[in-house]
């Protein structure tokens, strides 16, 4: 079986895919908004448009006629896929779930209204005024969000009225897209986060991984650890709710389904139909496939007959803390010294401040302590430290 894949999106995650299907005889085309992006430098052949331009997206597709698109960030002029898919171009997961997915409209409004899934409360602003009011109908604490962005980008948390105007400038300079829009979410007292990576499959059952904890600062995750143990009935909660919502999107491929854990129970947050940030967790062996052999395989309409848990493992990302081109590192030699802990460093051109420029992974033997596990991830992840070249 061979397919050309077109990838939309081509970072850190869109460049395990490609070595993904690299492995299993794919022909890929990596496409971004810049020339030598993580997965361009794994690829067949790239393109580099500004994907929210939906003529240039259409002249590449007419160009290089995929069998797939894959979809790996937001900012995509997510309409015409639904052209392509009538052309017979299939989109991953499916045109529905990319357009509902990569606007946090859409898809809370799905979750919410039409799934019946317990959700934080939430209004929506197009204008500061509309924020100021929408921060006063789910009160203070509460976060705010653009209605395009990935990673945490251009969130904020309002603590009082002081921060609302900040928290508008701040999603308008970091949102993706041209959508000019905010979510405002009543904060939710969580104790804990996860994710649930959700495999749906052409012809077999919906299947999930073990769930996930994360980490996160100024809204983008930093460390994740796999297993998470969870209080009697919690992740039944969780798998019932990203089944519901998958099923509702449709389309094969694994699913980024984020729950927040409260004393109560689990209350849906977010959902990426692609391969999730945290869980990059799975490049540690934890799993009998990691989550983008799982990704590729179920796009490829594979089959996938079971996500085994083989032991326990942990993340940490290496940000780099200057501003440079071409940027060099050091420290790789302390922790490949470590016998259980890897290191990927993403191949990013550019360095700048919080940037994440590469991810260290760790497991240990079964039953170990995966929150210390945490810390050691986090303490080796420490040691690498982004350098101007000399």
């Amino acid at each position: 079986m061979h397919k050309k894949i077109m990838l939309l999106g081509s970072g850190e995650l869109g460049k395990e895919f490609v070595i993904a299907a690299k492995r299993l005889g794919q022909t890929v085309i990596a496409v971004d908004r810049y020339a030598g992006a993580p997965a361009m430098q794994v690829a067949d052949a790239f393109e580099v448009i500004n994907m929210l331009d939906g003529d240039a997206l259409d002249r590449i597709v007419e160009k290089h006629r995929p069998d797939l698109i894959v979809p790996e960030i937001e900012a995509i002029r997510t309409e015409r896929f639904y052209d392509y898919e009538k052309a017979g171009i299939r989109v991953v997961p499916s045109a529905k779930a990319a357009n509902y997915t990569m606007n946090r409209k859409a898809i809370r409004d799905l979750a919410a209204k039409e799934l019946g899934l317990k959700t934080a409360n939430y209004r929506y602003a197009t204008s500061f005024d509309e924020l100021k009011a929408a921060v006063a109908q789910v009160g203070i604490p509460c976060v705010v969000k653009p209605l395009m962005s990935s990673s945490g980008k251009g969130q904020s948390t309002v603590k009082a009225e002081a921060d609302i105007e900040k928290a508008w400038q701040i999603a308008a300079d970091k949102g993706r897209g041209d959508v000019a829009e905010v979510i405002v979410e009543a904060f939710v007292p969580f104790v804990s986060e996860i994710t649930l990576l959700t495999v749906t499959q052409m012809d077999g059952p919906t299947l999930f991984c073990a769930p996930i904890g994360h980490r996160q600062e100024r809204g983008d995750y930093q460390e994740s650890w796999q297993p998470v143990l969870l209080p009697d009935g919690f992740l039944e909660q969780a798998q019932e709710m990203a089944d519901k919502v998958t099923r509702a999107l449709g389309g094969a491929g694994i699913f980024g389904v984020e729950f927040f854990i409260t004393r109560e129970g689990v209350v849906f947050s977010e959902l990426s139909p692609r391969p999730h940030d945290t869980g990059m967790v799975t490049l540690a062996g934890t799993q009998n496939f990691n989550e983008f052999e799982l990704h590729c395989r179920a796009v490829l309409g594979l089959p996938i007959p079971e996500i085994r848990q083989e032991r326990p493992g942990a993340s940490a990302v290496v940000l780099s803390s200057i501003d440079t081109m071409h940027p060099v590192y050091t420290g790789l030699e302390k922790v490949c010294a470590h016998p259980r802990a890897d290191i990927k460093l993403f191949g990013k051109e550019e360095a700048r401040q919080y940037r994440r420029m590469g991810v260290v992974v760790l497991n240990a033997e079964p039953g170990a302590d995966v929150l210390a596990l945490q810390k050691e991830a986090r303490q080796l992840a420490d040691l690498i430290e982004v350098k101007v070249p000399k």
